[in-house]
């Protein structure tokens, strides 16, 4: 499949009425959009499978679906630092900032990398990013050990103080996803989200508060990684 051929692809299955409603919906604002659903692009990506090349002339073409498209084709593995950093200043929404962060970024050897480095950026979908690669990160690696993850806690707390929704939001999910891993880091993660919950800001209790209202469930359950299993 070439260039041209998913371009034309796309415009086929262009919808304004789409643009409209994950703008109100979902407040997914994003330039040069044909209006279509991630699970419609997921299908295109099926079909082409990897290919580093088309992911590349997809992304500079511009157009935002082309764009998500890409993060679904290029392998990890194949990712450089330079193109992290090239990719991640064009982020505009949550949508595009997660598609990248999720399952494309986190799988790469340079992820812990930028993720340090991006949480300390002063653009808010940047800052994002770096916290969206530590959320997913347990899935990805299921083999890390609990300190991997209790890196992720002695930082977050010194970003709880920032109040804008995309960024709250992402520090919020690390604090839960650690605190899902296993039974220590539960405890851990707890511990945390009482220290950040006795912080003087409104976003620190909201992250705090969210936090413990799953962590702290009787009910909970832990995803228990790494397993013996891992370790063999």
């Amino acid at each position: 499949m070439t260039l041209q051929d998913v371009i034309k692809r796309l415009e086929q299955l262009a919808n304004p009425d789409k643009i409209h409603l994950k703008k109100e919906k979902f407040a997914i604002s994003a330039h040069n959009s044909l209006g279509i659903y991630h699970q419609d692009l997921k299908v295109i990506a099926k079909e082409i499978g990897s290919n580093n090349q088309l992911a590349l002339e997809l992304f500079d073409s511009g157009i935002y679906e082309a764009r998500l498209l890409c993060s679904k084709i290029f392998k990890p593995e194949d990712i450089t630092t330079a193109l992290m950093d090239k990719w991640v200043a064009t982020f505009e929404n949550w949508e595009i900032c997660d598609s990248f962060c999720m399952g494309f970024f986190v799988k790469s050897e340079f992820a812990l990398q930028k993720a340090f480095v991006w949480i300390e950026s002063e653009h808010e979908f940047i800052k994002r990013a770096g916290f969206v690669i530590m959320a997913a990160y347990g899935f990805a690696h299921k083999k890390a050990e609990n300190e991997v993850f209790e890196s992720f806690l002695s930082v977050i707390k010194q970003h709880t103080n920032d109040d804008r929704i995309y960024v709250k939001k992402a520090v919020n999910w690390v604090l839960r996803n650690i605190g899902k891993r296993n039974k220590d880091l539960n405890a851990s993660a707890i511990m945390t989200a009482y220290e950040i919950l006795r912080m003087n800001s409104k976003s620190a209790r909201w992250i705090a508060k969210n936090a413990l209202t799953e962590l702290e469930k009787a009910d909970r359950k832990f995803l228990d990684y790494p397993r013996e299993i891992y370790r063999k």
